[in-house]
């Protein structure tokens, strides 16, 4: 897929967004972990690791015919915690949180603040394929919370 055609993407979802974040496009996550995206509160930034997304599309649909839809979701998500107006309160109840087990609550609920959020951009006939990605995406935190509880 040509930059070109994710550029159209990106660009096509911000602008429904409506938001104000900056959107930058990088091949792979520079960490050990598998992510696609990541958003940067302090730069109010959003990266997206494009060989990361391919990478996941492959994991979850064993094809690369979603990716374009994969994409979209993943990047709605992101924006999902860019306009999250409760993301600097649960940043700072994160930092604040005695225990493993209530970070890893808010981890969770952070993620499901953007999950929520991106639901309303994605069109509504997506929605079976998001709750695939979705259900993909939270099942490490659900699964550290039963390991923790």
């Amino acid at each position: 897929m040509k930059n070109l055609q994710i550029e159209k993407i990106v660009d096509q979802i911000l602008v429904q967004s409506g938001s104000s974040v900056k959107v930058e496009l990088e091949d792979f996550f520079p960490g050990d972990r598998f992510a696609g995206g990541k958003y940067n509160f302090g730069s109010h930034t959003i990266t997206l690791y494009i060989e990361e997304i391919k990478a996941q599309c492959l994991q979850v649909f064993s094809s690369m015919d979603q990716f374009e839809d994969y994409l979209a979701i993943v990047f709605a998500h992101e924006i999902g915690h860019a306009e999250d107006c409760e993301l600097a309160e649960l940043i700072q109840k994160m930092e604040e949180a005695g225990n493993d087990v209530l970070r890893k609550r808010i981890a969770l609920q952070i993620e499901r603040n953007a999950w929520d959020y991106a639901r309303m951009l994605i069109s509504q006939d997506l929605h079976p394929l998001m709750d695939t990605i979705i259900s993909y995406s939270l099942e490490p935190y659900y699964e550290a919370l039963e390991v923790s509880a």
